[in-house]
C-alpha cells in the first residue's frame, strides 16, 4: 500500500511511504483529520541517517497488526526533523521535560491541538532493558484516551506552559570574567586521558573546541590550547575518523573515540574541517592541515550533489548492518597488503588484529598516532609512503562494498556551514579550487533556495520545501560574509547583510534575541526560540554573530544592538552550562575584546594573490573582519575613504573604525598583525 508520504521530498519520510502505517507528513489536513477523529495523533520524529529509525521502523512500523492498531486509534505524522527543525526543537524540549533524556526516534503522544502527554524515544518490539513494548504503549495510550482523557488534557497543558516558561528571557552582563570562567570551567572538566567532554556516547563539540582556540590566540592561555589540541588529536587518531577516506561519523559509543556511529552528516564535517582549519592556522602543525583536507576531500568526493550544493548524510548501515561498509578482518586486510606488496607490519598502524575489537572484525584507527611502530622507524620515510600507498589500495577495495545510503536533500543551513569552511580554507590555503566550490555553492544557494521574497529550508532535485528558519538565514549569511572576505566580491557582502536584513524583520524578538521561525510562519505548539548550540551553532548564536561582524564592516548601529542584547539574553545559560554555548562564547569573545577591522587596497591582484591580503589569510585572527578592494570604494564602510598610498597597495588596521597608519609593505603589516595580542604569531610553514 501506500501512505500519504509517497510525495514527500525528504528521503526519510519516502523510506516510510509503503509501511502498513497509514502516516501523514505535517500538515493542516492531519491536524484537520485528528480533531474531526477526536484521536490522538501519534508523532514520530527522526532522520534518513538514524539507525534507530530504521530499526523501529522495522521492528514495527512494518507489522500488519501494530499498523492496524496505529491506524485505528491515531493519526500518524512522520516527521523529518533536518527538514523540521522547529517542529523538532519544540518536541525535544517536551521529551526531555517528560523523560529526562532525548534522542531518535522521538516518539510522542499529542492531543489534537498539539499538546504532548506522553513521550519517549525508541521503543521495542518486545518488553526489555525496563522499556515497555511498542505494543504496549500503544494499548496504554488507548486505554488513557478512553478512561483518563481528562488527566492526558491536564498533562498536556502542563507541558506547554512548561516550554514557554523555558523560553523567558533573563538579561544578564556580558564580561571578560565570565568568559575566563567558561574557559576555566571548560578546561577543567576536559577528558585529560582521552580528550573531549563527557563519557560515553562522546560528542566531538567543535564549537567547543574553537571557542578554546579563540581563548587560547587572546591570552596566551596554554591550557586551553591543550584542552582543545588533545580532543583535536584525540579524535583524529580515533575510530570516529575514517582513516581510508576522511570525514568523520557524528559520535563515538565508547569514550576513547574508537567505536563510533557510523553515520557521517554533513554538518559535522563542515564545523569539524574548520576548527581543524583554525587549529593548523594557530599552531602549524601538520597534522591539522591534512586532517582538514581529508575532511574536505571526503565532502567533494562524497557528499557533492553534482550541481553545486552538498547533500545531508550517509547512512550508518550498509545492506542493513550498521557500519558494514568500514569493518575490516585481519586477514581480508592483510591479503590487500601483500598483493600490492605493501607489508603487513602496517596492520599494526591501523590497529588491525586477529580477533579484532567490534565484533569480530576492526575499525581502523591510529594507535600510535601519527608516530610508527618501533619496527617501522628506521625506515620511516619508506614507512609513510607504504601507508599513503595501503591508504589508496584499501580506499579502492572498500569501494567495492555496499555503499551506505545517502540523505539526498540539500539543507540550506547546513549548506551555509560547508560554505564558510571552504571559503576559509581557500584563503588559508591559498586554494583556488576551495574558492570556487565556495562560488558555485552561494551561487546554487541563492538561485535556487532564495526565490523572490521566499527562502526555503530543503531542495531535492529541483524541489524545494519548508520555509527556512533562522539558523539557515544566519548561516547562509555567514558563509556569504566568508566568502565576500575570500574573493572581495561586493555581490556576496550585500547577499549577506539581505540576510541580516531578512532576520531584524522577521525574527527579531520585542525584547533580545531572535525567534527561530518567521512572523508569519504557521502556528505551532509554541514559536520556538533556541539558545543551545550542540550540535550545531544555534539561529541565535549564528545571527548574533553575523550582525556583529557586518556592523564591524558597515557601521550599521542597528546591527550591533541587536546582537549585543542576543549575547546579553545568552548570560545566564552560558552560566550554567558552558559547554552547550560555546558558539555564544566565542562571539562574545570578539566583542568583549578588540575586533580588529583590516582594509586592503589593491589595484594588481585578487585576494588570494594580493601580498598583504596573504598576510591576514595566514594567520588565525578568530575576531577579525576584512574588507578588500581593487579600487577606491565606499562599500562597506570600512573601506570609506581608503585609497593607495603613493600608488602603491595599502592596508588599514583598525579597532572600531580608528585606523592606525596605513602601511605598503607586507611585513610592517605583519608587525600590525603581532600587535593585536599578546601572542606571537607563528610564521608559515
Amino acid at each position: 500500500m501506500q501512505n500519504h508520504l509517497k510525495d514527500a521530498t525528504s528521503p526519510y519520510l519516502q523510506q516510510h511511504a509503503g509501511n502498513p502505517v497509514d502516516w501523514h507528513p505535517w500538515s493542516d489536513h492531519a491536524w484537520k483529520l485528528a480533531r474531526e477523529r477526536d484521536v490522538p495523533v501519534f508523532l514520530s520524529i527522526g532522520y534518513a541517517a538514524c539507525h534507530w529509525c530504521h530499526v523501529m521502523a522495522h521492528e514495527s512500523f512494518v507489522d500488519p497488526h501494530i499498523a492496524a492498531l496505529m491506524n485505528k486509534h491515531f493519526v500518524n505524522i512522520k516527521v523529518d526533523r533536518e527538514e523540521r527543525p522547529d517542529i523538532d526543537s519544540i518536541y525535544m524540549d517536551a521529551v526531555v521535560a517528560m523523560t529526562g533524556q532525548g534522542g531518535w526516534p522521538m516518539s510522542l503522544f499529542l492531543t489534537p491541538e498539539g499538546k504532548p502527554f506522553f513521550a519517549g524515544t525508541y521503543f521495542p518490539p518486545r518488553r526489555s532493558h525496563q522499556l515497555p513494548s511498542f505494543l504496549e504503549v500503544l494499548e496504554h495510550i488507548i486505554h488513557i484516551w478512553k478512561e483518563q482523557r481528562d488527566d492526558a488534557e491536564e498533562a498536556g497543558e502542563s507541558i506547554r506552559l512548561h516550554l514557554l516558561k523555558r523560553g523567558q528571557l533573563h538579561s544578564g552582563t556580558m564580561t571578560s570574567g565570565l568568559i575566563q570562567n567558561a574557559a576555566q570551567h571548560l578546561v577543567k572538566h576536559v577528558d585529560k586521558e582521552h580528550g573531549g567532554w563527557g563519557g560515553a556516547p562522546k560528542f566531538p563539540q567543535p564549537l567547543v573546541i574553537d571557542f578554546l582556540l579563540a581563548y587560547a590566540w587572546q591570552h596566551s592561555d596554554a591550557a586551553s590550547q591543550h584542552a582543545a589540541e588533545t580532543a583535536l588529536q584525540s579524535m583524529a587518531f580515533g575510530g570516529i575518523h575514517d582513516q581510508i577516506e576522511g570525514g568523520f561519523h557524528r559520535y563515538s559509543v565508547d569514550n576513547h573515540w574508537l567505536v563510533p556511529h557510523f553515520e557521517k552528516m554533513l554538518y559535522d564535517n563542515a564545523q569539524l574541517a574548520r576548527v581543524y582549519l583554525h587549529a593548523w592556522q594557530y599552531t602549524r602543525r601538520r597534522l591539522y592541515w591534512e586532517i582538514t583536507e581529508r575532511t574536505l576531500d571526503f565532502l567533494l568526493r562524497d557528499l557533492a550533489e553534482g550541481s553545486g550544493a552538498f547533500i545531508s548524510s550517509l547512512d550508518a548501515d550498509s545492506d542493513g548492518v550498521e557500519g558494514k561498509t568500514y569493518l575490516w578482518d585481519y586477514e581480508s586486510f592483510t591479503r590487500i597488503l601483500q598483493e600490492n606488496g605493501l607489508p603487513s607490519s602496517i596492520a599494526d598502524i591501523f590497529g588491525v588484529t586477529i580477533d579484532g575489537n567490534f565484533e569480530g572484525q576492526t575499525i581502523l584507527h591510529r594507535p600510535f598516532g601519527d608516530s610508527l611502530p618501533t619496527s617501522m622507524r628506521e625506515t620511516s620515510t619508506q614507512a609513510e609512503e607504504q601507508i599513503q600507498q595501503a591508504i589508496q589500495v584499501l580506499a579502492t577495495s572498500r569501494r567495492t562494498r555496499a555503499q551506505p545510503g545517502r540523505d539526498e536533500k540539500v539543507i540550506l543551513g547546513w549548506n551555509g556551514l560547508v560554505l564558510i569552511t571552504f571559503a576559509e580554507a581557500a584563503r588559508a590555503f591559498r586554494n583556488p579550487t576551495y574558492l570556487q566550490t565556495a562560488r558555485q555553492l552561494a551561487a546554487f544557494l541563492l538561485d535556487n533556495l532564495v526565490q523572490g521574497s521566499s527562502t526555503y529550508r530543503t531542495w531535492r532535485a529541483g524541489k524545494v520545501n519548508g520555509l527556512a528558519v533562522l539558523q539557515d538565514h544566519a548561516a547562509l549569511g555567514q558563509g556569504l560574509l566568508a566568502l565576500y572576505q575570500a574573493d572581495a566580491d561586493p555581490r556576496w557582502l550585500h547577499a549577506a547583510i539581505t540576510q541580516a536584513e531578512e532576520i531584524l524583520t522577521h525574527f527579531l524578538h520585542p525584547e533580545a534575541g531572535f525567534f527561530d521561525t518567521r512572523d508569519d510562519h504557521e502556528p505551532l505548539l509554541i514559536r520556538p526560540m533556541k539558545w543551545e548550540d550542540m550540535p550545531i551553532a544555534s539561529g541565535n548564536a549564528l545571527a548574533s554573530d553575523l550582525l556583529l561582524r557586518l556592523a564591524s564592516l558597515t557601521g550599521e548601529d542597528r546591527y550591533k544592538q541587536a546582537g549585543m542584547k542576543a549575547i546579553q539574553a545568552s548570560v545566564t545559560r552560558i552560566q550554567r552550562a558552558p559547554a552547550a554555548y560555546a558558539a555564544w562564547l566565542s562571539t562574545a569573545l570578539c566583542e568583549v575584546g578588540p575586533r580588529p577591522q583590516i582594509a586592503i587596497i589593491d589595484h594588481g591582484h585578487e585576494s588570494l594573490e594580493s601580498p598583504l591580503a596573504r598576510i591576514v589569510h595566514d594567520y588565525f585572527l578568530p575576531p577579525a573582519v576584512l574588507a578588500y578592494a581593487r579600487e577606491p570604494a565606499d562599500f562597506p564602510a570600512l573601506l570609506n575613504g581608503r585609497d593607495l598610498i603613493e600608488g602603491a597597495p595599502a592596508a588599514y588596521v583598525c579597532l572600531d573604525m580608528t585606523c592606525r597608519l596605513p602601511v605598503t609593505d607586507p611585513e610592517e603589516l605583519r608587525t600590525q598583525l603581532h600587535a593585536l595580542h599578546s601572542l606571537n604569531l607563528p610564521d608559515r610553514a
